[in-house]
């Protein structure tokens, strides 16, 4: 063993003493032989006892360091074969070569030594694959964190059991906050007498509280239409397990009194601080309302949102007092303006030039100037073909500007409008909205989880059947300083005929209101028929797309598919997929082709029973419960048929939860 101590360089010291006492004495002895000779036998017996207590403490040392060896191997041993740490080593085919008494302890009944790994536990898999740690895995109901040693080809396991357990009390037993709120309380208490009124206020306190009493969840109605819920992450749990059967609840007991009242519930959850629980709470309620309210949305605070129910359609608003209150703020804004710019999605169809069209007039109607952005690149053929009308109207034509130019006139008291998207990667050019000192969003679409932010103004109704319909009544509350031409009317209620399918999807009252207001001042029904017009080469198109058609679920969902080399429009597709909801045993339709971005583009269609908008925004896309589209950035026709299959899957497994 060449250890440090076995070097004794203690010696060196004592050598070089012996030879200095030794011509010590010789010296003394020339000068006095009995004082030389006294000394040297003093300094010998001195010396003799240093060079004995050095080479004893040297044996002593030896001795304990081969004892410690001995105990420190007794300590690997027992290390090795009685900690609660499991040990796994492995060979290059990942088989198990050895295995310490902790591991078999796990599965007693079963002998690993030879054994497949994955047959232990499928999760190594991802453990050996990124060569790191995981963080926890489940071996016979108790859970271990794995360490993973590459070069060792060894595992390690702690058994962290307990403190998973407290852990998940710790989190269960955070508090978590919900707002509810009936929905369109004020507008449908107004139709009530006083007798119905207090009764409908019983019967919605009471199936609250008795929801409350049954969960544990301490609730308090602090206004006519608002409640206060507080309870915490594992009720929070056994909520979500029900999909929040409140919601049901509330709908047909309420339906029996012939009032069909719902309920918005925002639940903020995820952090120790009551105050960011509130705040999340109240956001999320703002987006289930966007979203069209009976449905409840959780936002974690990291971020994270959870929807369920959604199972109806918005009701529609019986009063336009909404519509006068934001008209008349859109209208001061525009005036506090020196230029107003209107910008829809990307690929705009009917519904967002037309809408766009209908707020370019409202600028002109306040004396300010109005520019729509456009990129015409980007155009289909029923937009193109309104474009080439547009062109015969010099004023309104030069009026349509490129994103470049735009960005050229923008001042920092410019007002930018976004319409028919409230999501800022799908708008035309994202650099108009950054550069926008002001933004006003107009839109009929569900709220998504992406949102326009830096907004002064919001008015999303997603009863609405078309933003082109929501600007026509903002338009009735305008100054009359002029009309709208027949060509502005006409374009609006293109984007109505487009987005309704001839007025049979999403039609209310108020969109035939909207389409008698455009037909009055001068709206024409042939110029709509002919820009909505298709040639044989586009019917023979969508045939083919048809044709492909295959059935999953139950066999009432259909799904048609495009070919991957294959370019089609976004019209296209969604006008197959409406196509294919006519056809009778279809309840939803989606399709999926490749389009001119280059994405795969998927168009969602249903009759309401299957929520196609929560499908589309697991897919990163979203839209209404009954329409709603995607796009994917995957590079076959193949991955993209499996994405949307796995969340059809998922979202039938979930009970259509909405």
């Amino acid at each position: 063993m060449n250890l440090f101590y076995k070097k004794r360089k203690i010696r060196i010291p004592l050598a070089v003493l012996s030879l200095l006492g030794a011509v010590g004495s010789v010296l003394l002895m020339l000068l006095n032989f009995w004082v030389g000779l006294l000394f040297a036998v003093a300094y010998a017996l001195a010396l003799g006892i240093a060079w004995k207590v050095e080479n004893d403490n040297y044996l002593e040392t030896e001795k304990y360091i081969e004892t410690l060896s001995y105990r420190m191997k007794r300590v690997g041993e027992e290390a090795l074969l009685e900690l609660p740490i499991g040990i796994i080593l492995l060979n290059d085919k990942q088989l198990i070569e050895w295995i310490n008494p902790f591991v078999s302890t796990i599965y007693p009944d079963k002998t690993w030594i030879g054994s497949q790994l994955y047959e232990m536990s499928e999760a190594f898999r991802q453990v050996i694959r990124e060569d790191s740690e995981q963080d926890v895995i489940v071996l016979n109901d108790r859970s271990y964190r794995v360490y993973y040693k590459p070069e060792e080809k060894l595992i390690y396991l702690f058994d962290v059991t307990e403190r998973i357990k407290m852990q998940s009390l710790y989190y269960a037993d955070r508090t978590t906050i919900g707002i509810l709120l009936v929905d369109n309380y004020d507008e449908l208490s107004q139709t009530m007498d006083d007798q119905t009124r207090s009764q409908m206020n019983s019967l919605v306190t009471s199936l609250v509280n008795q929801w409350a009493d049954e969960y544990g969840i301490f609730v308090k109605r602090i206004s006519s239409e608002r409640f206060l819920a507080v309870f915490n992450e594992g009720t929070l749990a056994l909520l979500e397990k029900t999909k929040f059967a409140l919601l049901d609840t509330i709908r047909e007991n309420t339906s029996k009194h012939s009032v069909s009242l719902t309920l918005s519930i925002g639940v903020g959850t995820g952090t120790t601080s009551l105050t960011e629980l509130g705040e999340l709470a109240q956001s999320s309620l703002d987006l289930v309302l966007g979203r069209g309210g009976d449905q409840v949305a959780i936002k974690h605070h990291d971020g994270k949102l959870k929807f369920y129910g959604g199972k109806t359609n918005p009701v529609e608003k019986r009063t336009r007092v909404r519509a006068r209150v934001i008209s008349h703020a859109l209208r001061d804004l525009i005036q506090d303006s020196d230029r107003v710019f209107v910008m829809g999605h990307k690929m705009p169809d009917m519904d967002a030039i037309g809408a766009s069209i209908g707020v370019r007039k409202m600028a002109r109607m306040n004396g300010v100037e109005g520019y729509v952005v456009v990129n015409f690149d980007q155009l289909d053929a029923s937009v193109s073909r309104l474009m080439d009308e547009v062109q015969q109207d010099e004023e309104l034509y030069d009026h349509m500007l490129m994103p470049e130019e735009a960005l050229e006139l923008m001042t920092e008291r410019s007002l930018v409008v976004i319409v028919d998207t409230h999501k800022p990667s799908m708008v035309i050019d994202e650099r108009v909205l950054d550069k926008a000192p002001k933004v006003v969003l107009i839109d009929h679409h569900r709220r998504g989880e992406e949102f326009i932010n830096n907004t002064v103004l919001v008015y999303m109704e997603p009863y609405a059947s078309s933003t082109a319909e929501l600007v026509t009544e903002l338009l009735e509350y305008q100054p009359k300083n002029e009309k709208l031409t027949m060509l502005e009317s006409t374009a609006m209620l293109a984007g109505i005929v487009v987005d309704t399918k001839s007025f049979t999807l999403r039609t209310g009252s108020r969109t035939f209101e909207a389409a008698s207001y455009l037909r009055t001042n001068g709206a024409d029904t042939v110029l709509v028929q002919r820009l909505l017009k298709e040639d044989i080469t586009t019917y023979i198109e969508r045939s083919k797309l048809i044709e492909t058609v295959e059935f999953v679920g139950n066999g009432d969902i259909a799904i048609a598919r495009g070919q991957d080399e294959v370019v089609h429009s976004s019209v296209l597709i969604a006008q197959t997929a409406d196509i294919l909801l006519t056809m009778q045993g279809i309840s939803a339709s989606f399709v999926v082709a490749k389009r001119d971005d280059g994405k795969m583009g998927i168009s969602a269609r249903s009759l309401g029973e299957l929520n196609v908008q929560v499908v589309m925004e697991e897919l990163g896309g979203g839209g209404h419960l009954t329409n709603s589209a995607c796009q994917l950035s995957v590079d076959t026709m193949d991955e993209a048929i499996t994405m949307l299959k796995d969340v059809l899957d998922q979202y039938v497994e979930r009970g259509n939860e909405g």
